[in-house]
């Protein structure tokens, strides 16, 4: 008689092992291996088989190209991150914290499609029709080409779409959906592998534009295989604090556009809005306090003035603590470590607090310039102008960097009556704000 033969996954990461292990070595998780049983084995081993056919590759020179094909979704701010508007038979994931407004933004999306004259299904396995029903009262989203189905089988879903031809699905959320064909829980990473692969088809075939609402771990990335952003046509994530109004939504992978847009939303009673005019939503000029520079950063197309706020206070600690929100802390230390060897400032027995106001994290290097003058400021305790931006990258070796997209980011600067800008380098085309060059850190403290 054959022995049985015995096969663990992660539940974390989808890693599979013939033996059980305490650490997962893929993805670092603890107590995260299970053994699959015999049904369980043989659903992988069918989608890793593929049976020979006959050769049906082209040369790449036999294939014509074609445009994109779009719709929008009536949503300025969505289209913008998807790339210009929604594909059709594309499958996106959109991920975010619990609370953030994923259930809120794509109800309301599907509204609009709907408005277009398009079949809408919303699949929800986690709330009951009432209570998605009054949260369309609350977004008025009640069309009549919106259709709702609470349920959490695969099979149940594939049956709704064979009834009526829909043209935009979306499934609140894939972790709580499972197939009938899986002897295995909903969330866990056989389903959620197989159930992707089934949509994937789906959405390819009848060219129906799927959204998939994913939840996310402790440590912030989507819950279930890794495989699932790798599947997906695009990934979308939701930042934002739910204390706060606004709402970011960032493209981190587009088949179909660029992955460097972002969508800010406005939270209201009404529920998730595009937010119009965010120029002035991320600093304060109403006081010159100590401690608070300006910068401008890009994100995409779109110049956004951010306030660096910095809090230089005395340790008590044998180590200092050094941390920042909405800001690399890696390079954070850098730029500390550059102000006590190039300008011989003391920080060693300080603590420094970094804060991007307006909840948006900074992912460049353009803001460094407004660092350094933010903790400088705060630790000499003298204002900085609310009418100056610093816009550079600073170097290991204390030079100061020109960054890309300058002439856009003083534009918008010049638009909220900012009159002064130090850059690395002044821009080619004139412009109406005055800028000063700064080439080294040390030239930075004939500003206070």
């Amino acid at each position: 008689m054959a022995k049985k033969k015995v096969i663990f996954e992660c539940q974390n990461c989808g890693f599979i092992t013939p033996r059980w292990m305490g650490k997962c070595t893929n993805c670092g998780g603890w107590d995260s291996f299970i053994e699959l049983s015999q049904e369980q084995q043989e659903v992988i081993k069918l989608s890793s088989v593929s049976t020979p056919q006959q050769s049906n590759a082209k040369s790449i020179l036999q294939i014509s190209h074609t445009e994109v094909e779009r719709f929008t979704c009536n949503d300025i701010e969505l289209d913008m991150v998807l790339g210009g508007g929604v594909v059709p038979g594309s499958l996106t994931l959109i991920g975010g914290s619990p609370g953030v407004g994923k259930s809120t933004l794509l109800l309301k999306i599907g509204a609009n499609i709907a408005q277009l004259g398009k079949n809408v299904l919303y699949v929800t396995g986690e709330e009951s029709e009432g209570q998605v029903k009054l949260r369309a009262n609350r977004l008025k989203a009640n069309e009549e080409k919106l259709f709702l189905l609470s349920e959490i089988r695969l099979e149940k879903v594939l049956l709704e779409l064979e009834v009526r031809p829909y043209e935009f699905l979306i499934i609140d959320s894939i972790q709580t959906l499972y197939s009938e064909n899986i002897s295995s829980a909903p969330g866990s990473v056989t389903q959620v592998r197989q159930i992707t692969f089934e949509l994937m088809r789906l959405a390819k075939e009848r060219r129906i534009a799927i959204f998939l609402i994913g939840h996310i771990t402790k440590e912030g990335s989507i819950a279930g295989p890794r495989v699932l952003e790798h599947m997906v046509d695009t990934v979308l994530y939701f930042e934002g604090d739910s204390s706060q109004e606004l709402r970011i939504l960032r493209g981190f992978k587009n088949r179909f556009g660029p992955t460097s847009e972002i969508g800010v939303f406005e939270m209201r009673s009404e529920g998730l809005i595009s937010a119009k005019n965010i120029s002035s939503r991320f600093f304060n000029r109403n006081k010159t306090q100590s401690g608070s520079a300006l910068t401008v950063v890009m994100e995409g197309s779109r110049p956004i003035i951010l306030e660096v706020q910095a809090l230089v206070s005395d340790s008590h600690m044998p180590n200092p603590k050094r941390q920042a929100t909405g800001f690399d802390n890696n390079r954070l230390n850098m730029l500390l470590a550059l102000l006590e060897r190039k300008l011989e400032i003391p920080l060693n027995s300080y603590d420094v607090f970094i804060n991007i106001s307006g909840g948006i994290k900074i992912t460049e290097t353009s803001a460094d310039l407004a660092i350094l003058a933010a903790i400088i400021s705060s630790f000499r305790d003298r204002s900085i102008s609310k009418e100056t931006v610093f816009i550079g990258e600073v170097s290991l070796v204390g030079d100061i960097r020109e960054v890309y997209g300058v002439d856009s980011r003083l534009k918008e600067a010049s638009l909220q009556q900012i009159t002064k800008a130090l850059v690395a380098k002044k821009p080619s085309e004139k412009q109406k704000i005055k800028c000063y060059e700064i080439d080294e850190v040390s030239k930075l403290l004939e500003w206070f």
